[in-house]
Formats: structure tokens, C-alpha cells, sequence
């Protein structure tokens, strides 16, 4: 046993560490229908009432119909800025990839990222009234964002729903870029001894059947191999098939023994809005992620 070890093993012994002890929340998918933007105050008022170390959207601010005009994004931005916590948002498809669509006005999807990034991924801190301080992965992928919180690291991705991007060679690097920022959060999270991993995206990767969905396997396969090396807990938070669940899904390759220290959360989805409060605890070194409805 190392010396800094042993010195770090005593302090945890002897109480200096504090054991992780707080709640975040974590909802998207919303709002999308002039119903559930009516509602959207509501929401934010009743998580700024919660005693919370942050919130995050982990995508689809807005329907896939509505326009992804610059217009709407500011809205959401002024809506985002009423949160009393620390915000950070993760981008959907719906506010990028899927903009090409008649529908949604038909813009260029890699120009309505260039906004989202103006607009929701800029400088050292995250959004809301109370902020907190951010590492970003790069000027080109600045919503790969990254935080810590007592003992546990917390990292964003860019992953949307759908092929996980149009086809293009930025597109790949993204990608690229993805799977670099979980190696490197993992890297670091074992160096410092963290007791968790949080990541936090907005597309479902897994299928009904347990299999990595085609887009998202080389990212999956990353976090398998990081997971099994890690020695705390790992919990990924994302949205997409608005499907509200709490399990324990990954097991890879496909039967094999399920990965226990592995945790998914998929946040609610339209028509249902609600937001997902996930409060962290620690016992012997050991943290618990207790998740339950908002409200």
C-alpha cells in the first residue's frame, strides 16, 4: 500500500472525508406541446423549491414539429434561466439533428449546433442563478462538459437520438470526441479516487433486447471496458424513448453476466412531464443512488 493511500485510507477511516450525501435532478423530453410550455414554469418552480445540487435537461427541449428557430432557442434560454440550481442542458435531436425536416423549418442541423453551443455551452460555468464550474472538452465540443461534486464526477455527452448525427465528417469527429471525453472522465476519475461516474446524454443506446443499438455500440463498448476497470459505481442518466425506468441493463457481449456496478436512468418523456430526483448516499465507500419521481 502506497503512502498516499494508506494516508487517504486513514482520513476516510478517521471521518475527514465526508461521505457523499445530496440530490440532483435530471428531466428532458419536455416541453414540447403549447400544453406542456404553458406548464414549464410550474416545473422549474417546483424544483427550485427542492434542495438541489444541480439539474440537468438531457435533451429535446422542443417537439420535433416545432421550429428550431433562433427565436425559440432564446425562449428556452430565458426559461432555463429561471432555475434558482446550477442548470447544465445536453442537446437532443430534436434541437439539431432533426432540423432538416420540413417541419422544423429546414435548417442546416451542424449550423442549429453552432447556436445551441452559442447559447447553452459557453465559458467556465454551468447556467442557472447559482452556477458551478465546468471543464469543457474543447472550443469544438464545448457541451462535452464536466464537474465534480463531493467524490463523484459528472460528465455530458453530445449523443442525440435517431443515427446519432447526419452523416458528415464533423459528425465523426464528434463522435471521435465522445469516446475520448469517457475515457479521459474515467481516467480521471480514477486517479482522484472518485467514488462515481455520472453520464449524462440524451439517447437511449440500449434496446429492448439488451443490445447496443447500431449508432451508439463503438461508444457503448468504451463504457463497458471503463466500467468493468472502475471500482465505484457508474450511472448513466439519459431520455429519448420516454420510457420512465431505473435498471440494471448492461451486459456485454449479449448473455453475459450483467455488470452490477453499471446504473441506468431514463428520465420521464412527452406526454408525461415530470422531473427525476436522484439523491446520492454513501456508506463504507460504497455509493447508492436512490431515484424517485419528482413529483
Amino acid at each position: 500500500m502506497s503512502k498516499l493511500f494508506a494516508f487517504v485510507f486513514w482520513l476516510a477511516l478517521s471521518g475527514n472525508i465526508a461521505a457523499a450525501d445530496f440530490t440532483f435532478a435530471a428531466f428532458g423530453d419536455t416541453p414540447y406541446s403549447p400544453e406542456e410550455e404553458k406548464s414549464f414554469t410550474l416545473l422549474i418552480a417546483g424544483m427550485n423549491r427542492e434542495q438541489l445540487a444541480f439539474v440537468v435537461h438531457i435533451g429535446d427541449m422542443k417537439a420535433a414539429w416545432q421550429p428550431c428557430s433562433d427565436e425559440l432557442f432564446q425562449q428556452r434560454k430565458e426559461w432555463f434561466d429561471l432555475f434558482h440550481h446550477p442548470f447544465v442542458f445536453v442537446p437532443g435531436d430534436n434541437e439539431w439533428t432533426d432540423c432538416s425536416r420540413l417541419m422544423a423549418g429546414r435548417y442546416d442541423p451542424l449550423e442549429r449546433l453552432r447556436k445551441l453551443r452559442e447559447l447553452f455551452a459557453q465559458g467556465t460555468e454551468s447556467l442557472g442563478q447559482r452556477r458551478i464550474a465546468l471543464a469543457r472538452q474543447s472550443k469544438e465540443f464545448p457541451e462535452h462538459a464536466r464537474w465534480e461534486h463531493q467524490g463523484l464526477l459528472f460528465a455530458s455527452f453530445n449523443v442525440p437520438s435517431g443515427n446519432n448525427g447526419p452523416a458528415s465528417e464533423e459528425n465523426e469527429r464528434r463522435n471521435r470526441a465522445v469516446v475520448e471525453w469517457i475515457s479521459q472522465s474515467f481516467k480521471v476519475a480514477g486517479e482522484r479516487r472518485m467514488r462515481a461516474v455520472v453520464l449524462i446524454m440524451h439517447a437511449n443506446p440500449i434496446n429492448r433486447l439488451g443490445r447496443f443499438r447500431p449508432p451508439f455500440a463503438k461508444m457503448m463498448e468504451t463504457v463497458v471496458a471503463a466500467t468493468r476497470s472502475f471500482k465505484g459505481e457508474v450511472l448513466l442518466v439519459h431520455g429519448d424513448t420516454h420510457t420512465y425506468r431505473v435498471d440494471k441493463p448492461l451486459r456485454y457481449p449479449s448473455g453475459a453476466p450483467r455488470i452490477d456496478n453499471f446504473t441506468r436512468v431514463e428520465v420521464f418523456g412527452y406526454p408525461t412531464m415530470n422531473w427525476v430526483r436522484i439523491r446520492v448516499s454513501e456508506e463504507a465507500g460504497r455509493v447508492t443512488f436512490h431515484v424517485t419521481p419528482g413529483s
